[in-house]
């Protein structure tokens, strides 16, 4: 059972990234059943929200002769780019609507600055941009940071990944995710977890 020091992060389980969504998850909306049981068990409850503005750098129509999912170079380094998603205060950027964890202590937008995209819920693309997650989470004395939602190769992989980088015990609960595996990107996102010290649950075994 979780603990008083573990906390759910629940990464970007938004219309956008689910069936009929801009940048649809293949199964995306198959996640908040799971979620929703898994958010029960847990007393604290930290939810992402993807929240571009309309002109993002990171979508494609930005950048004229580009195609989604394409790769560019970026101040900060290599870039995939995106159909447009996740707009600031359209329907696409709004939570599924069955996801039901009222009782979140915390919702942290992320990829609100136009030059910079933001997969981690920790730290901006730049690798130096601090969201502020990890002061929040040991503020409140967390240790444990349990992880679910969308996209397991992107944003989960890398919340992950910089929580294990942050100090945080990291738990990826498996079936409370799913992927869009670019090109097979989902069993390298899995390798570079499981060699940084991320270990993997299913929903079941939290539950």
């Amino acid at each position: 059972m979780p603990s008083e020091r573990d906390v759910l992060l629940v990464v970007d389980v938004q219309n956008d990234f689910c069936p009929g969504g801009a940048l649809a998850v293949p199964d995306g909306d198959q996640v908040v059943g799971a979620i929703n049981a898994l958010g029960r068990r847990f007393a604290e409850v930290v939810l992402t929200q993807d929240w571009h503005p309309a002109d993002h750098s990171s979508f494609a129509s930005q950048h004229p002769g580009r195609q989604p999912f394409d790769t560019i170079t970026l101040d900060y380094g290599a870039q995939t780019v995106w159909p447009d998603h996740c707009v600031q205060s359209t329907p696409g950027a709004a939570f599924h609507r069955e996801l039901a964890l009222p009782h979140a202590a915390l919702v942290l937008r992320k990829g609100f600055r136009r030059a910079i995209d933001s997969y981690s819920a920790f730290r901006e693309n730049d690798q130096r941009t601090a969201t502020g997650l990890g002061a929040y989470l040991r503020e409140r004395g967390f240790a444990r940071v349990y992880l679910a939602g969308l996209a397991t190769d992107f944003c989960v992989a890398y919340s992950a990944l910089d929580a294990v980088a942050a100090g945080f015990t990291a738990v990826l609960v498996e079936d409370a995710c799913r992927a869009i595996d670019l090109n097979g990107s989902l069993a390298p996102a899995m390798t570079r977890m499981r060699d940084a010290g991320v270990t993997f649950a299913r929903a079941a075994d939290v539950i």
